[in-house]
């Protein structure tokens, strides 16, 4: 990705990094990735792994998977969501969804230069925030609604958030009820060396995604998917929930496309790591990985070409619309 010094930086970024707060891994610092010892020296007692599969399964989070190795990059914590938010003005034959696209426009604001010797990683997450925040500003005031920022916290371990204890095997996640996006660096080491899967863009893209989560908070539709799964099944929850995170992904896609065309930030080969990534973290590339085969029923988040279809979706529409996964057919 094409940024400069002077690019400005997020103001909506708590770190949290060293301040502990949650539960931590084995192995978890250093940058070494995600490591949890069983049994031999080192390994964790029984009262900790009751703890941790407690800890897991209030965030919906299979136990066995994390402790395999296999937790997902993106978990599921839609069973606790925010109240309805006031829905936007629109014509009654118009979803949410039906937004016309960004059109091209000047370059964004120039911020301070950044000083020497600050967090490198720190300061690309603030401007990859910063050029969501610029795009999804634009884009609530095409349709007369003020666009709410979300805040990004970076911890290292665990941290105490509204939905309760997050921990870094849970890989970067949305709080629906503090409107946050937490992410742990070491899940970028994750990215890299176990999905295989580096870049720039790739890491972006994380945050485009978990930012899709919140563009869908505030349009409601998180509360209308979690109505919807408190009366399904497992399977049929499952389904919903797998077409919520396509959206994301969707959504994702139109923020890199009405990003470029804001401030020309996509270098060649950037939105091929963007691609990998989400195929890398498909379903049933992490089920292969973890156990063998593939069980589609057991999907949260999509297959690996589901994940590559709806991102390429949105970003070479550039439109909102397009991300309609739940009428789509996107299974």
């Amino acid at each position: 990705m094409r940024y400069e010094d002077d690019d400005r930086q997020s103001n909506n970024v708590d770190d949290r990094r060293g301040q502990g707060g949650g539960f931590r891994f084995p192995g978890s610092g250093g940058g070494r990735g995600i490591q949890i010892p069983i049994g031999g020296r080192g390994g964790m007692s029984l009262t900790s792994l009751l703890i941790l599969g407690a800890i897991m399964l209030f965030f919906g989070i299979n136990p066995l998977e994390v402790l395999l190795g296999g937790g997902q990059g993106f978990p599921d914590i839609s069973q606790q969501m925010p109240q309805q938010q006031e829905a936007p003005q629109r014509r009654a034959d118009r979803g949410p969804l039906d937004i016309p696209g960004l059109p091209g426009s000047e370059p964004g604001t120039k911020g301070t230069p950044v000083p020497k010797g600050e967090d490198e990683m720190k300061v690309f997450i603030s401007r990859v925030l910063a050029d969501t925040e610029d795009v999804w500003n634009r884009v609530f005031e095409s349709f007369g609604r003020k666009y709410k920022e979300p805040q990004l916290v970076l911890f290292s371990g665990g941290t105490q958030t509204a939905c309760g204890t997050g921990v870094s095997a849970m890989g970067p996640f949305y709080c629906p009820l503090d409107q946050k996006v937490y992410v742990d660096l070491v899940f970028y080491d994750e990215l890299k060396k176990r999905f295989n899967a580096p870049g720039d863009f790739a890491q972006a893209y994380v945050i485009a995604h978990e930012v899709g989560h919140h563009v869908q908070t505030l349009l409601g539709i998180s509360d209308q998917v979690q109505r919807a799964k408190q009366q399904a099944s497992e399977r049929e929850g499952n389904r919903i929930q797998v077409m919520m995170e396509l959206q994301a992904d969707c959504l994702a896609g139109v923020w890199a496309n009405l990003n470029d065309q804001l401030k020309k930030r996509l270098e060649t080969g950037d939105i091929e790591e963007g691609l990998n990534a989400a195929s890398q973290i498909g379903d049933d590339m992490i089920q292969k990985r973890t156990q063998g085969r593939v069980v589609p029923d057991a999907f949260t988040h999509g297959s690996a070409a589901q994940r590559v279809e709806w991102f390429t979706r949105g970003f070479d529409s550039g439109e909102m619309k397009a991300c309609d996964t739940f009428k789509s057919g996107a299974l």
